[in-house]
């Protein structure tokens, strides 16, 4: 199991997406899904036995897809780049990504990249397509664009990061010329997957949100204390069922693989009351999951 997971917030698209992106990307696939029981149904308003999770594969990158109504909206405070040593396959994911939807950033020729460009998808989501000449770590990477009242602080996030996570290194580091606090371009290697971080200057009127969190799948209670505690150290906020906000305001989810275990169990009767029991959680408490999966 990937240790951090990109966690995307849907209305009730999650299935149209993923089976867009699956149909996009070589290699990919989509994985299990969970659906809403009768607690949760009554908790989020969703029909019960519609569709709640989704997991997905695109190219070698796992990510998880969430129907939880209209309450969040993408946008490009966090977005994926997708970097090829491909031309043609650039120009195709462009055309794929780009009917009818918002440009950001024209696919074109600029200084990082001889070919480069920003857009939202259909479902606002945000990619950054980069022709690459050197290797290729990793095709998709997510991306935190620290903006405005943010700006000026990718590079202190980095840091944050990789003194948390064990296995993390720091891969890359670009300073705007004209601007040595600021960051032109980082990524940093997180227990084995890529994590890209960069400073935009100018008002953008942008921040993070819950609509793209990051889930940071844990073995035991040890594990949840610890990325919990970490996480919301140092004025980050705790919110319920696993979420938290780091202090940069990018949103976490820090969950047990017991949990996820449990509340797919065939059992209606255990999921149930593992759903029920969690929605009453900030913190993940395993012991109380298993409780609640046992009858006690």
């Amino acid at each position: 199991m990937q240790k951090i997971t990109p966690f995307l917030w849907f209305d009730s698209q999650a299935e149209e997406a993923v089976n867009f992106y699956t149909s996009v990307f070589k290699n990919s696939k989509a994985g299990k899904a969970t659906r809403y029981d009768e607690a949760g149904a009554a908790a989020t308003g969703r029909k019960a036995g519609s569709i709640m999770t989704i997991d997905f594969y695109l190219d070698g990158l796992e990510f998880t897809a969430i129907n939880a109504g209209p309450v969040l909206k993408f946008n490009p405070s966090i977005s994926f780049f997708v970097v090829s040593k491909d031309e043609s396959e650039i120009d195709r994911l462009w055309k794929k990504f780009s009917d009818g939807v918002k440009v950001l950033m024209e696919l074109d020729k600029y200084d990082w990249s001889k070919k480069y460009g920003w857009v939202e998808d259909k479902f606002e989501l945000s990619w950054q397509l980069l022709l690459a000449e050197d290797e290729v770590k990793q095709k998709i990477v997510p991306s935190l664009l620290f903006v405005d009242k943010a700006f000026g602080k990718a590079e202190e996030a980095i840091n944050f990061y990789t003194s948390i996570f064990k296995n993390s290194k720091l891969e890359s580091v670009y300073k705007f010329p004209d601007n040595e606090k600021a960051v032109m371009y980082s990524d940093i290697s997180l227990e084995g997957n890529l994590l890209a971080a960069m400073d935009g200057p100018g008002e953008h009127g942008l921040q993070f949100n819950e609509a793209i969190s990051f889930v940071v799948n844990c073995e035991n209670q040890e594990e949840v204390d610890y990325y919990w505690n970490k996480l919301t150290a140092d004025g980050g906020a705790e919110s319920i069922c696993g979420w938290l906000k780091d202090k940069f305001g990018v949103s976490w989810q820090i969950i047990s693989t017991i949990l996820l275990r449990y509340i797919s169990d065939k059992d209606p009767k255990k999921s149930q009351a593992v759903m029920q029991a969690m929605l009453k959680m900030k913190k993940i408490d395993v012991s109380l999951v298993e409780k609640a999966y046992s009858g006690k």
